[in-house]
């Protein structure tokens, strides 16, 4: 018997805690949310996924400010942290990873390079925090994967 992936564990994990689970994503387009609800049963923990590609779809969705927005940009910790605070605040979750970076292959600046993503996880017993990360893969695909691969892990450290 194969042992079960990753996002099986997450699933299983929820299940077990009685944990709901959101999700917002920017680079990465909506993957975390197909990769746990690609697990049959997943409707039980997973209440919904934010996609908010643009700044405006970050404020009006996740309640991301303006202000965070034009002194961070779009690709920061702030702005990770409001979309975790904001997609746990927008649904019945208790547990909320987002995502935010540059994935490639234009929209690098200086201090931001392609690759560059921060990560947030929020939950409902108050805990909130960030991580960045840079994932310098051969290509945009690669970053994208890489990025909900890991978003996936923060989910599974969360669930314990």
């Amino acid at each position: 018997m194969s042992e079960p992936s990753l996002s099986e564990q997450i699933i299983d994990r929820a299940r077990v805690r009685g944990v709901m689970i959101a999700t917002a994503e920017s680079c990465t387009g909506g993957m975390i949310a197909t990769r746990l609800t690609d697990i049959a049963g997943s409707s039980d923990v997973f209440d919904r996924g934010f996609v908010t590609y643009s700044n405006e779809a970050k404020m009006d969705m996740l309640g991301v400010q303006r202000s965070t927005l034009d002194a961070h940009g779009a690709v920061s910790a702030e702005t990770a942290l409001e979309m975790a605070a904001g997609a746990l605040k927008r649904s019945r979750a208790a547990l909320a990873v987002s995502v935010t970076g540059i994935a490639g292959p234009g929209g690098a600046t200086p201090g931001k390079p392609v690759g560059l993503v921060w990560f947030a996880v929020a939950t409902a017993e108050g805990e909130l925090r960030s991580e960045k990360r840079l994932f310098p893969g051969p290509g945009r695909a690669d970053v994208r994967s890489t990025a909900t691969d890991y978003a996936l892990k923060l989910l599974a450290d969360a669930l314990g």
